[in-house]
C-alpha cells in the first residue's frame, strides 16, 4: 500500500476527481462521493472487499444517528409553513418594536423561522413581508431582505438540525447538543455582522426597488396560531437540550430524566408531536390531511440523506486507507490550526460547487479523519470552523444565489455586491470569533 506523501496526493486526487465528476461530468454529488470513494481505496491498495465493507460502515455510521434528526426537522419546519406562524410573528414583532426598528424585527423573526426551516422556504414564507415594508418606508428592498436572507442562510449553515452540520457533527463526533447550542449563539454575531451591518450600508449606496411585477399578497393562512405558541415550537428542543446540559453541569438529581429529554431524537419527537397537535389537530386538519403533509416533508429529505451517506462513506475510506491517521500526524506535529484546515477545506468546496449543504458535509468526511484527537482542539469547535468556511462566497453556481436574484429583482453584479459579499462578511466573522475563543480557551 502507498504511504506517507504518495497518501496525500491520492487523496488531493480523489478530490479533484469529486469536483470533475459534479462540476464538468455533471453527475450527482451521491453518485459522484461513491465513485470517488471506491477510486480512493482501489488506489491506495485496498482489497476490493475491504473498499466496498469501509463504505457500507461510514455510510451506515453516517446515517445512524442524522437521518432520525433531519426527518423530524423537516417535519417540523412543514407543519410551521403551513400554519402561517412564521409570517405571523415576524408581523407581530413589528408591531412591537415600530418601523424605525424593523429592520431588528426582521433580523430576529428570520433567525427564529430558520432555526427549523430550510432556507429557501424560510426565504420564500418571508420576503412578502420584506416587499411590505420596502414599498411602505421607500427604502432599498436590501435594507430589509439582506437582513432576512442573512439570518435564514447562516441558521441553515450553522444548527442542527439542518443537514449540514448535523451531519458533519456526526463525521467529526462532535456532541449534537453542543452543536445546536453553540452554533445558534454563533449565528447572532454573524447574521447581525452581514444582515445588519452590512445590509445597511451597502443598502444606502445600492437602491434596489420592489420588482414592478410583485403584487404582495394577503396572508395565506388566516387566523394563525399564536405568536407564544409559535417561538415555544421553535425554541422547545434548544431548551430541552439546554436543560439536560445544565442538568448535567450541576450533577442533579433529575439527571437521567433530563438527559432522556434533552436527547435530540427526544427533544425533536416531542417537537413534532406539539406542531402534529397544535399546528395540525387544533386547527381542523383531519389525520390524513396530516399524514400527507409530513410525508410530502419527507421527500426532499431522500437527496439529501443519500449525500449525506456518501460523505460518511468518503471520510471511512480516507480513514480506512491510512491516508488520515497519516495527516492527522502531521498536523498535530506543525503549526498549522486544525481550525484553519476545516475553514480553507469547506470554503474551496463551496466555491467550486455551489451548495452549502454539499460542501459542508463533503468537506466533513475529507476533515474528520484528519482532526481526530488533535489535542486542544475540541470536534464542536471544528465544526463550528467548518460550517463557516462552508457557508462562504455564494455565487452563480449555487441556486440560493439566483433565489435572492430573482426574488430581489437584482441583476447579477448586484447579486454579487449585495448577497455574495453579505455572505463572505458572516462568514469571516464566524471564523475570527471561532480562532478568537479558541485562543482564549487554550
Amino acid at each position: 500500500m502507498p504511504e506517507g506523501p504518495a497518501l496525500i496526493f491520492l487523496t488531493l486526487g480523489a478530490i479533484a476527481l469529486l469536483l470533475g465528476l459534479i462540476l464538468l461530468a455533471k453527475l450527482h454529488a451521491f453518485l459522484a462521493l461513491i465513485i470517488t470513494s471506491m477510486a480512493l481505496g482501489l488506489s491506495a491498495g485496498m482489497a476490493p472487499l475491504k473498499v466496498l465493507k469501509s463504505m457500507q460502515s461510514g455510510f451506515g455510521e453516517a446515517l445512524g444517528f442524522i437521518a432520525v434528526v433531519v426527518s423530524l426537522g423537516a417535519m417540523i419546519g412543514r407543519l410551521l409553513e403551513h400554519s402561517g406562524g412564521g409570517r405571523a410573528l415576524a408581523e407581530w414583532m413589528l408591531s412591537k418594536t415600530g418601523r424605525r426598528q424593523a429592520v431588528w424585527a426582521v433580523l430576529f423573526s428570520s433567525f427564529l423561522v430558520g432555526l427549523p426551516i430550510f432556507f429557501e422556504v424560510g426565504f420564500i414564507i418571508l420576503v412578502p413581508l420584506a416587499y411590505s415594508l420596502a414599498r411602505e418606508s421607500k427604502k432599498s428592498l436590501l435594507y430589509f431582505g439582506l437582513p432576512m436572507a442573512a439570518a435564514l442562510t447562516v441558521t441553515h449553515a450553522m444548527v442542527p438540525p439542518h443537514p449540514a452540520p448535523a451531519a458533519a457533527a456526526q463525521l467529526l463526533g462532535a456532541d449534537m447538543g453542543k452543536a445546536i447550542l453553540y452554533g445558534a449563539i454563533l449565528s447572532i454575531p454573524m447574521a447581525i455582522s452581514g444582515g445588519i451591518l452590512y445590509g445597511l450600508w451597502i443598502s444606502r449606496r445600492m437602491f434596489i426597488p420592489v420588482p414592478e411585477s410583485v403584487t404582495v399578497p394577503a396572508e395565506a393562512q388566516q387566523n394563525p396560531p399564536h405568536n407564544a405558541l409559535t417561538v415555544l415550537i421553535l425554541t422547545l428542543p434548544v431548551i430541552l437540550i439546554f436543560a439536560s446540559s445544565i442538568a448535567d453541569f450541576l450533577q442533579s438529581p433529575g439527571r437521567p430524566l433530563l438527559n432522556f429529554l434533552g436527547h435530540p431524537f427526544t427533544a425533536l419527537t416531542l417537537t413534532t408531536l406539539a406542531a402534529i397537535y397544535f399546528y395540525g389537530y387544533r386547527r381542523g386538519l383531519s389525520r390524513d390531511a396530516l399524514l400527507k403533509m409530513t410525508t410530502d416533508a419527507l421527500m426532499p429529505v431522500g437527496t439529501l440523506l443519500a449525500i449525506m451517506g456518501g460523505g460518511g462513506a468518503f471520510k471511512q475510506i480516507i480513514v480506512d486507507s491510512g491516508v488520515g491517521p497519516y495527516i492527522g500526524r502531521l498536523l498535530a506535529s506543525s503549526s498549522v490550526s486544525p481550525l484553519v484546515l476545516a475553514y480553507l477545506v469547506a470554503a474551496g468546496m463551496r466555491v467550486a460547487q455551489g451548495s452549502a449543504t454539499v460542501a459542508i458535509i463533503t468537506a466533513g468526511g475529507i476533515v474528520a479523519p484528519l482532526v481526530k484527537d488533535i489535542p486542544g482542539y475540541t470536534p464542536e469547535m471544528i465544526l463550528l470552523a467548518l460550517c463557516c468556511g462552508g457557508t462562504v462566497l455564494s455565487h452563480v453556481n449555487d441556486a440560493g444565489f439566483w433565489l435572492v436574484n430573482q426574488c430581489l429583482g437584482m441583476t447579477v453584479p448586484q447579486t454579487l455586491r449585495s448577497w455574495t459579499a453579505m455572505k463572505v462578511v458572516t462568514s469571516i466573522v464566524g471564523i475570527a470569533i471561532v480562532l478568537a475563543l479558541q485562543a482564549l480557551l487554550q
